[in-house]
């Protein structure tokens, strides 16, 4: 076996944590954790989105069903998506049940150490009463801010996407962004395993609540990193995507 891949192989085993002295983590050391949420810059106006007492009209798919029906759509209508909708998957993959303090809040997943690492960007290109362009869930408002508006979205997304051309055609593409320090606080090198399983947990929340509402997604690890991060216009560094999943009706 090649080293290179015996190497990369190390990165899905846990022996890492048996190498951090814990007591020297940023928790351990009494320093405030990130907060929950990204906030907003000035002149940002949150869109405030249905909330989950209006979801009745999304109950009744049973759970042997969804789960029995999910798979991969790589082909959607052309047809746009409503916000409650919308709202309804937000909530599903990263909604907030309760907010403990600025750093903690129980969410509709699971996640290491309840860190919640990451931040949900829509690509909106056809939703009704929403415009097209960038958009950041705000978990916390269970709202929506437009972070900036975006021409040629289809071309850019099928650069960014590296030519899969279905991503470009959904009316929305939810992008999970993960900011590392909100995990290293705790877990520090052993944070970016627990982040690559968290996100799983996300997406397929997604998956299972697109079948609540006749949508499709498809999950999408392959990407250009630098493209899809200029697209969202996040630094690469502190914040960079990490999973993506387009939506559609099907």
């Amino acid at each position: 076996m090649r080293e290179e891949l015996k190497r990369y192989r190390e990165f899905l085993k846990d022996d890492v944590r048996l190498k951090i002295d814990f007591s020297t983590t940023d928790q351990n050391r009494r320093v405030p954790p990130p907060p929950v949420q990204k906030p907003i810059r000035q002149g940002q106006t949150p869109i405030l989105l249905p909330t989950p007492e209006t979801f009745d009209m999304f109950r009744g798919t049973d759970l042997i069903d969804a789960i029995t029906g999910r798979f991969s759509h790589r082909s959607f209508l052309n047809s746009p998506l409503t916000v409650e909708e919308v709202s309804f998957l937000l909530w599903s993959t990263q909604g907030i049940r309760q907010a403990v303090n600025p750093g903690c809040a129980f969410r509709t997943v699971p996640s290491a150490g309840c860190r919640h690492a990451f931040e949900t960007y829509l690509l909106i290109r056809q939703v009704d009463a929403l415009s097209e362009g960038v958009y950041r869930y705000l978990p916390l408002d269970h709202a929506l801010v437009l972070e900036h508006r975006v021409t040629e979205m289809t071309r850019l997304l099928d650069q960014a996407t590296l030519a899969q051309s279905f991503v470009g055609s959904a009316p929305v593409v939810f992008v999970w962004t993960v900011v590392p320090y909100r995990m290293e606080w705790r877990y520090d090198i052993a944070a970016h395993r627990v982040i690559a399983i968290d996100v799983g947990h996300v997406c397929q929340n997604l998956y299972l609540a697109c079948e609540a509402i006749s949508c499709g997604t498809c999950a999408i690890a392959a990407y250009h990193q630098s493209k899809m991060d200029s697209l969202l216009k996040v630094d690469g560094d502190d914040e960079y995507t990490l999973y993506l999943a387009p939506v559609g009706k099907v």
